[in-house]
Order: C-alpha cells, then sequence, then structure tokens
C-alpha cells in the first residue's frame, strides 16, 4: 500500500537513500564487465543493441558480431551501420533450421568467432556485442573453453555481451550479470506475422 503521508514517505525515502548511498561507496573496482542475456522471451538482442547505443552515445568503439542473423537486413543493423564509432559483422547465413547445412554454418561460426577472438585482443574497442553466439556452443560449432580463455584475458576494460536462449555453465561461471528474459506470451503464437520495426 502507498505512503500517502508526505513526512513518512520522505523519512521512507531517505532510508532508501542511505542504503543505496552505501552500496554506491562499495563499488570502487574499474573494469569491463561480460553481460549475458538470456531466456526464452523476446527482447536479448534489442537490450544488446540499447546497451550499443548507450555506450556509443558517450563516444565508445563499439563492434559488433553477429552469429546467426544475416538473410534479412535488420532494423538496428540499417540504423547503425553507418555511425562513426560502430563496426558491424553479419557473419550468419540465416537461422539454422533454414539453412539446414551444418557444414556451412560451422565455418561460419568459425569465421564469426576469428574475429571476435582478434578483437578481444584489442584494446580499442569499448564493447563487443557477440550476437547470437551462445548457439555456436548448443550446437557443437565452437568449442567454449578457448572462448572462455578469451574473455578472462580480454584488455581489463572492455565490455562484452553475449546473447541466446540458453548459455553454457562456463560462461555463466565468469560472467558479471546475467538478465534472463521470460516469455510470457509472443504475438507469433496468436498468429501474427513478423513485421519490420518489431522482429526485425
Amino acid at each position: 500500500m502507498p505512503i500517502t503521508d508526505p513526512d513518512k514517505h520522505r523519512k521512507r525515502m531517505a532510508r532508501k537513500k542511505a542504503v543505496v548511498d552505501a552500496r554506491i561507496a562499495q563499488a570502487r573496482e574499474e573494469r569491463g564487465v561480460l553481460i549475458l542475456l538470456l531466456g526464452p522471451g523476446k527482447g536479448k538482442s534489442s537490450s544488446a543493441f540499447g546497451t550499443m547505443a548507450r555506450s556509443a552515445g558517450h563516444g565508445q568503439r563499439c563492434v559488433v558480431v553477429q552469429f546467426i542473423k544475416g538473410r534479412r537486413e535488420t532494423g538496428e543493423y540499417r540504423f547503425f551501420k553507418d555511425h562513426r564509432n560502430i563496426e558491424w559483422h553479419v557473419m550468419g547465413h540465416g537461422f539454422t533450421w533454414e539453412t539446414q547445412d551444418r557444414d556451412q554454418d560451422i565455418a561460419a561460426a568459425q569465421k564469426a568467432w576469428g574475429i571476435a577472438r582478434k578483437l578481444m585482443r584489442d584494446p580499442g574497442p569499448d564493447l563487443l556485442v557477440l550476437d547470437e553466439m551462445s548457439y555456436m556452443f548448443k550446437y557443437g560449432y565452437l568449442e567454449v573453453e578457448p572462448v572462455v580463455e578469451a574473455l578472462v584475458g580480454r584488455p581489463r576494460n572492455q565490455n562484452v555481451i553475449i546473447t541466446g536462449r540458453t548459455m553454457t555453465e562456463r560462461l555463466r561461471a565468469i560472467a558479471d550479470t546475467i538478465s534472463v528474459v521470460k516469455d510470457e506470451g509472443h504475438a507469433f503464437r496468436l498468429g501474427v506475422k513478423a513485421q519490420a520495426g518489431i522482429e526485425f
């Protein structure tokens, strides 16, 4: 029940501010973070690109490596592709159930990983978005250990976001922030066709 008394409200907010200020004071370490965005719900890549927009807004250099999407230009790619602080690599050939070519998908995954690994050795990029990379481990297209090794050894201030429905425990073990997007309903299951600006 909301507090309507102004004096009680002020006291409650003062207590809350003291708690928040104490937590902020304790956070003194400055370094890049590994963020995992996973779960069955819609919005993981959208969240990653929203964070990327925030990073670019601060003049930071951002790089996207997309491991699956590739058959059609997405709205975010069209919007960001010419931004001076954003580099974009669309590496996939489409969803695996569409390509139906395991060897081609593995080759595309390996090529994308080659780019990502090189970026994780470069102190230049402030933020890497490895979009839909988690599927590469699920399908056995990439080994997780070399990726973990590269993530642990990357430049200290480099931030990395990895998206995908599922996430291997090895990545969870080294992540700083993990957000799970739930699925409580989707227009597609109601028979609504995927549309530009919402799904792609």
